[in-house]
């Protein structure tokens, strides 16, 4: 059964107005139950269900760089800095391929247009450029980690 036909199964079930149904197959079990007069149901499987083994398969990772990020002493202010934030979700990578040098390092002089890291979001790999000039002076993420929408990349000094 697909996702499709499962939704199909479920808008069948709640609008019918019965309180609990089961399907049962070879490959899966599922009970659908819904309160009495609820516009609300519970999908609570009975039995694990398993994907077919071509559904899925991860993308290879390449081990985190070992590259020293700097540090910001703790004292010290960052307001005179421009940050460099996250333009989507996803996975936020240094370099442009694991056998490729890193895009930007602590101490790299920046300029509008060139692509500081890479962000793969759903097997799409976004090259992201930078906004501004100045001088790379803290990389606020490690390579291969997930981001956020709006989450700091990058500490630039502008000067």
């Amino acid at each position: 059964m697909d996702i499709k036909e499962l939704q199909n199964f479920i808008r069948f079930v709640s609008k019918s107005g019965a309180t609990e149904v089961s399907l049962e197959t070879d490959e899966f079990k599922i009970t659908v139950k819904t309160a009495p007069g609820a516009q609300d149901f519970a999908f609570v499987p009975s039995a694990p269900m398993t994907m077919p083994s071509a559904a899925y398969a991860p993308a290879p990772v390449a081990a985190p760089a070992s590259a020293p990020v700097s540090e910001t002493p703790a004292g010290e202010d960052t307001s005179k800095y421009i940050t460099v934030k996250s333009p989507m979700i996803g996975t936020f990578y240094r370099r442009p391929s694991p056998d490729k040098d890193f895009f930007v390092n602590v101490g790299d002089e920046i300029k509008p247009g060139k692509a500081v890291c890479v962000i793969e979001a759903m097997k799409l790999f976004n090259e992201i450029e930078s906004e501004v000039s100045g001088r790379i002076v803290k990389i606020l993420v490690d390579d291969s980690s997930p981001v956020e929408y709006d989450q700091p990349l990058f500490l630039v000094d502008p000067a």
